[in-house]
């Protein structure tokens, strides 16, 4: 395998662990003011991903990293020609983090219910510029011979860039909704429930879509039975929804996931960023990586971090894997007077 084979696909790796542990994470963010129906309720749901959403987001900024080292031309084309995206993504990210820190250092309904808007509204615009983003990255953009974007600063604004970004807010929904499921008891259990038995199927079939547009933009029949894996691993989560086997319906939505973007990603191959102006000029993973000495030293750092960032993380998820009830939740207190 070519170093920058491997490094391709350790960055698809990066941005599927992102998808998978974020995704949930900004989708429970959106739930805050779409499902909880009082402050028990939000407070619940907080608690779900509160040992874990800062820890998420380390994916993203791991991938970006590893993207700008791997991959330079790959960096600087996509993030020069999404920055107003990407200040998107930035700015969401900064609110909801600064909400779940700031929510509950006043007693006051009018108060916590700013911040809850901050934090819903900031998942939101996280989930929806990540997917415009990768959205993007995958169907194209406007590159000249350079690799540098040619259009104003809308020129991402694509059909392709809304099916994005709908796709991964859609699938943040669905997914947060079954991993309540599993991390929740009482009445939100049984309300997330309802939402997916009613609501998953349309809540992947944004993402679904994308992955069949570009299976078919690459003409790659060797990724279609990823997309059979992805068809079963929906209709399997749908199943265990329905059967109250939470835990195999959180797997069998992650597999969905993992075949949707392998299929995604397969299918692109050799190109990571296609150039909509000519072929030619699309980045692959030879003319946009870096020098095989770079590579072969991150490789060796990659081998051995990135086991232990897996291996660190599962162990927080198992410390933290019982259910969040609302009998556990504490009475709100106010820190003005400490």
């Amino acid at each position: 395998m070519s170093l920058p084979l491997f490094w391709f696909i350790v960055i698809a790796f990066l941005w599927v662990g992102y998808l998978f542990l974020e995704g949930f994470d900004l989708g429970v963010g959106m739930l805050m003011k779409l499902m909880a129906r009082d402050e028990k309720d939000r407070r619940v749901l907080l608690n779900t991903i509160g040992p874990v959403w800062d820890g998420n987001e380390v994916w993203l900024i791991t991938v970006g990293a590893m993207t700008f080292a791997a991959f330079p031309m790959w960096y600087a084309s996509l993030f020069s020609a999404l920055y107003l995206p990407l200040v998107l993504v930035l700015l969401g990210l900064i609110f909801r983090a600064v909400s779940i820190e700031y929510r509950g250092k006043h007693d006051s309904d009018s108060w916590r219910n700013r911040w809850d808007w901050g934090m819903a509204l900031g998942s939101f615009a996280a989930a929806f510029g990540v997917g415009a983003a990768l959205g993007l990255t995958t169907t194209g953009l406007p590159l000249n011979e350079n690799g540098d974007r040619v259009g104003g600063a809308f020129a991402w604004l694509t059909p392709y860039a809304l099916l994005g970004g709908v796709a991964v807010v859609a699938f943040c929904l669905v997914h947060a909704c079954v991993f309540l499921m599993l991390k929740t008891d009482g009445q939100i259990r049984d309300r997330a429930r309802r939402i997916v038995m009613r609501w998953l199927p349309v809540g992947i079939l944004p993402l679904a879509a994308w992955a069949i547009i570009v299976q078919f933009m690459n003409a790659k029949v060797a990724t279609l039975p990823l997309l059979v894996i992805a068809v079963v691993g929906a209709l399997l989560a749908w199943i265990y929804a329905r059967r109250g086997r939470d835990g195999l319906s959180f797997i069998s939505l992650g597999i969905f996931l993992v075949a949707g973007a392998a299929t995604i990603f397969a299918s692109m191959y050799p190109v990571v960023l296609p150039s909509t102006l000519d072929a030619a000029w699309n980045l692959t993973v030879d003319n946009a990586s870096a020098s095989p000495y770079a590579l072969k030293v991150m490789s060796w750092v990659a081998l051995f971090g990135l086991p232990v960032v897996v291996l660190y993380q599962g162990w927080t998820y198992w410390v933290f894997r019982k259910r969040v009830t609302t009998e556990a939740i504490p009475a709100p207190h106010s820190f003005k007077n400490q």
